[in-house]
């Protein structure tokens, strides 16, 4: 028996073809990418977050900064709310508690990841939820945890308010808001 050899991996695709240079990307396909990071940054399905980008440029003669106010519709999802108060540790696993009917807005159950909160609203996990193995030990993880500028985040009580508008600096999104708009325009 021979000694086994190691195999050696080369960068491009076995064959005549797989040599080639990859070509760059088009206009179309550096705006599909954009796109696809900021959809996926939030979590969301194509046809909400198509919602979103077109009731953002709908509102482009009202609002000031239009890239602003998408993703201030974006980052005011109770989802992404939850998130970013550190109740959750993913905006997936943020929906999956939301949809379940862990919080409560203001004393009221919402079962809706897309609610969209407003300033002043209080964000608060439900009584009974706080019992629960995934909640656990929340409060003592939270008292190392800092929420961004705009939420206000009481870890004893395990709640969050609202206390104004998520700014496009704040949120810093991966992608580039304007080539998304591009995308759509078309």
């Amino acid at each position: 028996m021979s000694p086994k050899c190691p195999i050696i991996r080369k960068p491009y695709a076995p064959g005549k073809k797989g040599k080639k240079r990859p070509r760059p990307l088009s206009e179309y396909g550096k705006e599909l990418r954009e796109k696809q990071k900021l959809k996926n940054w939030y979590n969301l399905q194509e046809r909400q977050f198509r919602n979103y980008v077109i009731a953002a440029l709908e509102a482009r003669k009202k609002v000031e900064d239009t890239a602003a106010f998408l993703i201030e519709l974006l980052e005011s999802r109770l989802d992404n709310v939850v998130f970013k108060l550190g109740f959750a540790n993913s905006r997936a696993k943020a929906r999956q508690m939301v949809s379940h009917g862990h919080f409560l807005v203001n004393d009221r159950p919402i079962d809706v990841p897309s609610y969209k909160v407003k300033i002043g609203d209080k964000i608060s996990l439900k009584p009974v939820s706080v019992k629960k193995n995934a909640f656990r030990n929340l409060a003592a993880a939270l008292k190392k945890y800092t929420p961004p500028s705009w939420l206000k985040l009481d870890a004893e009580k395990l709640e969050g308010k609202v206390q104004k508008l998520p700014t496009l600096e704040e949120s810093a999104p991966p992608a580039e808001i304007a080539s998304i708009f591009e995308f759509y325009s078309k």
